[in-house]
């Protein structure tokens, strides 16, 4: 059983900065070798924004965040990062933590298979 919380949402201006953390728990989760960050907005589709392979690092990210965001982590801690710069108003939205057991596959909410709860990231112009 792996548990996964996000933390660190909120209301911010455009132009500003927030930083999500997801911390993972749970003695299955050695198992899984991917961790993401995804969000929904209110009546859209999830978006993949950014992945990471847990053991070396190696990261993807959606086109719309590529140079505005950085996804990072704490091995030690198994504590996902998701660094937020120069936001825009469609950013906005509740963005989702998420663990995949697939290391080749990085942007496909499909085969994330465990999901935080969410945390709401609201962005005003």
């Amino acid at each position: 059983q792996v548990t996964l919380v996000e933390s660190g949402g909120g209301s911010v201006q455009a132009g500003g900065s927030l930083r999500l953390s997801c911390s993972a728990s749970g003695p299955t989760f050695r198992h899984y070798v991917m961790m993401g960050w995804f969000r929904q907005a209110t009546g859209k589709e999830r978006e993949f924004v950014a992945s990471i392979l847990w053991f070396d690092g190696d990261t993807t990210y959606g086109d719309s965040v590529k140079d505005r965001f950085t996804i990072s982590k704490d091995n030690d801690r198994n504590i996902l990062y998701l660094q937020m710069n120069a936001l825009k108003p469609e950013d906005t939205a509740v963005y989702f933590c998420a663990a995949s057991r697939i290391q080749h596959i990085r942007d496909d909410p499909e085969w994330f298979g465990i999901w935080g709860q969410g945390t709401q990231v609201s962005v005003s112009s």
